[in-house]
């Protein structure tokens, strides 16, 4: 079950998923599904900006058709859930926001963490938040997300605790 959250006045509503704070619209059930997901040895893992690159490499260049194929090339592993992500034939790459003890793992998979500056990632999740309904917040403040990523009480948690792991579990 999955517990709705505000932990600041004004700030996002959060739910809370076995303890991993994510946005309402996630499946709770793909979310742990996700956390499950059983890795192995041709997966990488990476985020938007390398899925894009990636895509560009592997196609020679030539861009998606559309959104779908993108994500169907680099599916979110909590978006999508385990079951969806290993059915797919030919995947490239696997997306995850999961912190670094809840990533499947598998000793001969590549792992890519894309790292961006605190500042950049604080201004570009207010942003998001404000534009998915799930958070309730399309007319909250700056100010008060602000508060909220400082306390560490985002989506997948601390900043500063999801990076760190990265640099030497």
């Amino acid at each position: 079950m999955a517990v709705e959250i505000r932990t600041q006045p004004n700030g996002p509503l959060y739910v809370d998923i076995d303890g991993l704070r994510m946005n309402k619209r996630f499946s709770p059930e793909l979310v742990r599904s996700a956390i499950e997901y059983a890795a192995r040895p041709d997966d990488t893992a990476g985020r938007h900006w390398t899925q894009q690159i990636a895509y560009l490499i592997a196609h020679n260049g030539a861009p998606p058709a559309d959104v779908l194929q993108l994500h169907m090339h680099s599916p979110s592993l909590e978006k999508f859930g385990a079951k969806t992500v290993t059915s797919l034939p030919n995947r490239g790459l696997i997306r995850t926001h999961l912190p670094y003890e809840l990533v499947p793992k598998h000793p001969e998979a590549k792992y890519l963490y894309v790292c961006r500056n605190p500042k950049d990632v604080c201004v570009s999740f207010f942003y998001h938040t404000k534009g998915l309904d799930g958070y309730d917040f399309a007319d909250g403040k700056f100010e008060d997300f602000f508060e909220v990523f400082l306390a560490g009480e985002t989506d997948f948690g601390d900043y500063f605790q999801h990076v760190l792991p990265w640099y030497g579990p």
